[in-house]
């Protein structure tokens, strides 16, 4: 059963940065290389909504907001996805949450989420 789980998130400074990762495991490297993985997060009282996502062939998408600021990545010998958070605004303040998917495979996992906090 696969399993995801964050780490990396704390409290920081406005333009200050944060690497997020995401481990997956219990599937090989060969699943983990099928599937889109994704950053999705939730500020207090708003849906959660996307963030960014790489697809199995790194091509990445970003949410308007943190364009030029966040980078995702993936590690397929490490079965990680991370999320570089550069330039942070209190406005990023979330719990952000990785997300895995594959249609085909009938997969959609979620980890716990890891609270980011931006603030002076």
């Amino acid at each position: 059963q696969v399993s995801l789980v964050e780490s990396g998130g704390g409290l920081v400074q406005p333009g200050g940065s944060l690497n997020l990762s995401c481990l997956v495991s219990g599937v090989s490297r060969t699943i983990f290389n099928l599937y889109t993985m994704a950053w999705y997060r939730q500020a207090p009282g708003n849906l959660r909504e996307l963030v960014a996502e790489i697809t199995e062939d790194r091509v990445a998408n970003y949410e308007d907001s943190v364009k030029g600021r966040f980078t995702i990545s993936r590690d397929t010998d490490e079965n990680t996805v991370y999320l570089q958070m550069n330039s942070l605004e209190p406005k990023d303040t979330a719990v952000y949450y990785c997300n895995a998917a594959h249609t085909f495979l009938g997969i959609n996992a979620w980890g716990r989420g890891t609270q980011v906090t931006v603030s002076s």
